[in-house]
């Protein structure tokens, strides 16, 4: 179904211009967006995947990743088709970059995923595979539906948004995971077709002025982003304006999409990362995409015990009280949780597509 855009105005030149995110593209009649699924037709925007879901997926929680989001709960996942950036390394390439009739094939109704999540005893869904950003009107409208059975809400995203769409999208969020990519301007330009400071912006919106549980992760792509003093300034930067408590996720490369000849992430690279956030102040840093359970591992910021043990993505053992509380020194975890979790673990259960 294709519905009315919001976020856009008509310029002098007779061009449409969007103003969804920073790309601000002008459009003449029949072209699409950098993103392909906002269309100019008959003199307005146009979303033209609205309720085309490219697959329904039922993930563990950690996958989004977050670690600090109802630990071990199942979550409902879903995307369309499309992006707002150009990431040359792109792990989902072969939605991100599809148009919609080719990934986003299947009509599906707001109420119809909601109804399929707590189905499948999800706690939450997420729109997830490419960034709800560019299908915000669509995502609105599922939160919508979500809410009104008791389910929460999580975006996926690269953070990439004008002010007034990022206010309306994420009023209707209780969670997000923000990729932040690396921490310099000369990245996002050359690997990405984008700019950092409208991410940052996003990264203190959602932690400053929302309720939105937010988690951050940086893929770390070897001489590219994982450099000493690019991974001080950008956990340095996370514990002066975001707060030590938001935590961040630091991810295995492997090579995919345009960066084919880069190699993929040690190990070591990884740990050294963790290291350095940790001692730049940040409590809580995990490593992901790779198998290490120290890593994994969710400690009390205080007295150092092992509250949650995982390994990949299923947890091994669970401490927190009901309150989120550590059970030794009453210390509050950060995050929102519940009683023990009760999901399926590591496993991925594919309702159709993905």
């Amino acid at each position: 179904m294709d519905v009315p855009a919001r976020w856009w105005h008509r310029l002098p030149d007779g061009r449409v211009q969007c103003d969804l995110c920073p790309r601000d593209c002008r459009l003449q009649e029949g072209q699409k967006g950098f993103c392909f699924i906002r269309e100019r037709r008959e003199d307005r925007m146009m979303l033209t995947a609205w309720g085309r879901s490219s697959g329904l997926c039922v993930d563990p929680i950690e996958k989004k990743p977050l670690a600090h989001f109802f630990p071990g709960s199942n979550v409902l996942s879903y995307g369309t088709a499309g992006c707002n950036l150009g990431c040359r390394f792109c792990q989902n390439w072969d939605i991100s970059k599809a148009r919609e009739w080719q990934w986003a094939a299947r009509d599906t109704e707001p109420e119809a995923i909601a109804e399929a999540a707590l189905h499948h005893g999800c706690k939450s869904v997420a729109f997830t595979y490419n960034d709800p950003t560019i299908f915000a009107e669509w995502a609105m409208d599922v939160a919508d539906a979500c809410h009104a059975c008791g389910l929460q809400t999580v975006s996926v995203t690269a953070g990439y948004i004008h002010d007034e769409p990022r206010r309306a999208l994420y009023a209707k969020m209780d969670a997000a995971n923000v990729d932040l990519k690396a921490f310099t301007e000369g990245f996002y330009q050359r690997l990405c077709y984008g700019h950092l400071q409208p991410v940052l912006d996003t990264l203190e919106y959602l932690v400053n002025e929302t309720s939105v549980w937010v988690e951050v992760t940086t893929l770390l792509i070897p001489g590219h982003n994982d450099g000493e003093d690019e991974v001080a300034s950008l956990a340095e930067w996370l514990v002066t304006h975001l707060g030590p408590e938001v935590p961040l996720h630091f991810s295995a490369f492997h090579p995919d999409f345009k960066m084919l000849d880069a190699a993929s992430t040690p190990v070591a690279t990884l740990r050294r990362a963790r290291a350095q956030a940790l001692a730049a102040g940040l409590k809580y840093v995990y490593v992901g995409n790779v198998h290490d359970p120290e890593s994994e591992t969710t400690c009390c910021a205080a007295c150092g015990a092992a509250l949650i043990r995982r390994d990949w993505y299923e947890l091994l053992d669970y401490r927190v009280t009901p309150e989120g509380l550590c059970p030794d020194c009453a210390t509050p975890l950060a995050g929102r949780f519940t009683a023990k979790p009760g999901g399926f673990g590591r496993h991925r259960l594919r309702l159709e597509g993905c």
